[in-house]
C-alpha cells in the first residue's frame, strides 16, 4: 500500500504533538527532530514506535538515528511502504 507523503507528514505531525506536546503548526519538513523541535530521545523512541503502528511499517533502530528531520521520517516511511 503507497502512502501519500502529505498524509505521512500529517500523521507525524498529530504523532509528535501528542508525544511530545509539540503544537502540529509548527511542524515541518525541513524542522530538525532533536535541534528545531526539541523532541527528546525517550520522546523520540515513542514517536517512532507510534509510527510504525500507525502506518503499518518497520524503522529499525540503525534508521532511527538516520532520521534527523521530520522529513527524513516522512520518506522513510513512504518508502518502507511500497
Amino acid at each position: 500500500m503507497a502512502l501519500a507523503q502529505a498524509d505521512v507528514l500529517a500523521g507525524l505531525k498529530e504523532i509528535v504533538e501528542e508525544v511530545a506536546g509539540i503544537p502540529a503548526g509548527s511542524i515541518e519538513m525541513a524542522k530538525n527532530f532533536t535541534e528545531d523541535l526539541e523532541v527528546d530521545s525517550l520522546s523520540m523512541v515513542e514517536v517512532i514506535v507510534a509510527a510504525e503502528e500507525r502506518f503499518g511499517v518497520k524503522i529499525p533502530d540503525e534508521a532511527v538515528t538516520d532520521l534527523a528531520t521530520v522529513g527524513d521520517a516522512v520518506n522513510f516511511i513512504v518508502n518502507a511502504a511500497k
